[in-house]
């Protein structure tokens, strides 16, 4: 015959709880240790505890008599606090399992008091993982500045990747099953299915707004193939390789520019609008600011040492030959500077102070000069310092058509995918290439594949994809 289990009574206060000895030598470390002390307490019935919290201690012996525990936010401390003291390392290891928006800020909080490096590496993976959400809490916004800084850089600790968006489909792939997103490896120099279903209301929408902000993909507005106008905003998240709903603009707008500024998203302009808006990830909502001193289309914009770059287009009399700027601090918008060449139907990027404008076309206003014709397709780079207000002409690139391309930094580089001038018009015949903005060379890669719709952008891709 087996003997009967040994019950040994905890008490603590007024209180007493009956629990099996065999377990609480199984589970917790303080109790091992006690039991195998050959002190006097070890051969008691029972054990005097002071200084716990109730419903904590509960928490825990209940974990001991059953391997189950209730992980609630309002006893959060307590349970940490018991466990850490009992040294019932199975709950401190479950926790990190348990980590969710609304706990997760106390729970790092009580990892760093306890010393439970695990669960306080989990709380800042999550953090990250989930930025823009956990920037909306108000316990988390609460955490010291270098701390929630720390928080953003983690979700730029992965490779930084090429992906290509669009209508793609990879060559020698089905052509029925179509690839909406590709990554490039630099190492192999091939393109890469990335699996992640795309919103089905993205599919067939033109004219879109595209921005990375946070290591987050932005995709804004647009027209559907019906040319009905759009407000809806998705966003990408590569660190849980999923695609979410944000907060829709406020006015339907196609053809327009979105910027990453200082922690924010502005949508500036649109077919036949001047009006902007600004978009918090804090708030997830968008709201109106100064809008442009007048409509303009085909225009170029970028982000350029916190501020927004508007450069080339037409407005509704002439040509747009001034540089316009808008300062983020005082919601404002001036002239900048005037230029000597118009521009339009560029794509528009910038290292330090230094504006790059890629493709589009490039009319030289002063007498004298060469004046190209609209008709040519030449993929060309230009370069406008903001400093010195120095325009330049880089190398160009005859083979490759400078319209209706996409292209974004990457690196040591600026990376394009366009097509060549010698294909048939059609856009699916895609071509990709970098332009080495620190050597003024070009280079070609393979594209192996048919797109349509294309946005190219840089992110940076946990290990994992």
């Amino acid at each position: 015959m087996s003997s009967p289990e040994q019950i040994v009574e905890i008490v603590m206060d007024d209180k007493t709880y009956n629990v099996s000895k065999s377990k609480l030598i199984e589970k917790s470390d303080y109790f091992r240790a006690l039991y195998s002390s050959g002190m006097r307490e070890a051969a008691a019935d029972s054990v005097r505890l002071r200084g716990l919290s109730g419903p904590g201690l509960e928490l825990v012996l209940d974990f001991i008599n059953t391997s189950r525990v209730q992980v609630a936010n309002e006893t959060l401390e307590d349970l940490v606090e018991t466990a850490s003291f009992l040294q019932v390392t199975a709950i401190l290891k479950l926790l990190p399992s348990e980590v969710r928006q609304d706990n997760c800020v106390e729970l790092h909080k009580l990892s760093e008091v306890y010393g439970t490096q695990e669960l306080r590496g989990e709380c800042l993976r999550f953090m990250s993982c989930h930025y823009h959400p956990m920037l909306r809490r108000p316990e988390f916004r609460g955490l010291p500045a270098a701390l929630r800084d720390r928080v953003r850089d983690m979700r730029m600790q992965g490779a930084a990747t090429l992906v290509a968006l669009g209508d793609t489909c990879l060559r020698p792939a089905v052509p029925d099953e179509p690839c909406s997103m590709v990554r490039f490896g630099d190492l192999g120099r091939s393109w890469s299915p990335l699996r992640c279903a795309v919103p089905p209301d993205m599919v067939n929408v033109r004219g879109y707004g595209s921005a990375v902000l946070d290591n987050y993909l932005f995709v804004v507005g647009g027209y559907r193939v019906t040319s009905q106008e759009i407000s809806a905003a998705h966003c990408y998240n590569p660190c849980r390789n999923e695609w979410n709903h944000v907060a829709p603009l406020n006015q339907k707008r196609s053809n327009f520019k979105l910027l990453a500024v200082t922690g924010k998203l502005y949508a500036v302009g649109g077919q036949c609008l001047g009006t902007v808006e600004c978009y918090s990830p804090e708030q997830d909502w968008w709201t109106c600011v100064s809008s442009l001193p007048e409509p303009l289309a085909e225009f170029s914009a970028c982000e350029c040492q916190g501020m927004i770059y508007v450069i080339g287009g037409y407005t509704a009399r002439d040509r747009n030959t001034n540089v316009l700027r808008y300062c983020p601090t005082s919601d404002s918008w001036s002239v900048f500077r005037t230029c000597s060449v118009h521009v339009r139907k560029q794509q528009m990027l910038s290292v330090e102070d230094t504006i790059y404008m890629v493709g589009g076309y490039t009319h030289e206003l002063e007498p004298g000069r060469r004046k190209p014709s609209q008709t040519e397709d030449t993929l060309m780079v230009h370069s406008y310092n903001v400093t010195t207000g120095e325009w330049l002409q880089l190398r160009e690139n005859m083979f490759k058509s400078g319209l209706n391309l996409t292209c974004t930094l990457h690196n040591d580089g600026i990376y394009i995918m366009s097509r060549g001038v010698t294909l048939p018009s059609s856009l699916e015949h895609r071509v990709f290439l970098k332009y080495d903005i620190f050597l003024d060379e070009w280079e070609d890669f393979r594209f192996p594949a048919l797109g349509q719709n294309m946005l190219l952008f840089s992110l940076y891709l946990p290990k994992t994809l």
